[in-house]
């Protein structure tokens, strides 16, 4: 049997930016160790499973070495896939997944993801955490995946250079360090480590800006904002808070496209 498979920069316009991943568009879904397997053999931060269902398409996503619960970046990645190889309506697209159903929309200025609103709840600070950031922490916090942090300013931010084997033995799925912009382009700036997920450093995470999206418009006064992910490929995220949901804009470039055989 064959599929396609794309590879994809999502949250950039322009190839070799954003966050790449890739896309596999199964006529039935497969099992988990082949997977796990195809992922690993990727070697992306995501690797994204796209299968019809009944209302829905079914979507699970992959890391080299585990299967996550929520990723932005590849559900951008698979909504583009679909569109481009025409294999889903223009205008809306819903995904049953394991943070329940998803969806993106088409839009003047890209794709449009409806995502859960995660909002940190204050926390007590992990053992080991700002010794493995190696950085002076303004706030620590936790939403059901991951920490987030603030630290005093963008140039600190950018200077953080964890040390990901200490920062791997933290309990959670990944770390989100945050700051005010420095710049007008921009409300916010963040990074995303996740090394006990095979992540070290993610280029641009959609579902960090759901914890990202809360705390920001808390702190700013804002419902809409836009973030950027200040790794070394670099992306913007579009957020708009409404209630309880997220909604992620950006947009999403195709650099290679292909058939699987399995």
């Amino acid at each position: 049997m064959e599929a396609n498979f794309f590879h994809v920069d999502a949250f950039t316009d322009a190839p070799f930016r954003g966050n790449p991943a890739a896309v596999v568009l199964l006529d039935q879904p497969r099992d988990e160790y082949w997977m796990q397997c195809f992922a690993a053999e990727m070697n992306l931060s995501e690797t994204a499973f796209v299968s019809p269902g009944e209302r829905a398409f079914n979507l699970r996503w992959f890391t080299p070495i585990a299967e996550v619960d929520l990723c932005g970046h590849a559900t951008l990645a698979s909504a583009h896939a679909l569109w481009e190889a025409k294999a889903a309506p223009p205008g809306e697209i819903a995904f049953s997944t394991r943070s329940g159903i998803l969806r993106a929309l088409s839009t003047a200025d890209g794709i449009e993801l409806d995502f859960p609103a995660k909002a940190p709840a204050d926390g007590h600070e992990p053992t080991g955490l700002a010794e493995a950031l190696r950085v002076p922490i303004q706030y620590r916090g936790r939403n059901a995946f991951d920490h987030l942090v603030e630290v005093e300013s963008e140039h600190a931010l950018r200077n953080v250079n964890p040390d990901m084997h200490a920062l791997s033995r933290v309990q959670c799925r990944g770390v989100i360090v945050t700051a005010r912009a420095s710049s007008s382009r921009y409300d916010f700036a963040s990074r995303f480590f996740a090394p006990s997920v095979g992540v070290d450093e993610d280029p641009v995470t959609g579902s960090a800006h759901c914890c990202l999206a809360p705390y920001w418009s808390k702190r700013l006064g804002k419902t809409e904002m836009v973030g950027y992910q200040a790794s070394a490929r670099g992306g913007f995220v579009r957020v708009r808070l409404a209630g309880e949901r997220v909604f992620l804009g950006g947009k999403a470039v195709t650099l290679l496209r292909g058939r699987v055989v399995y």
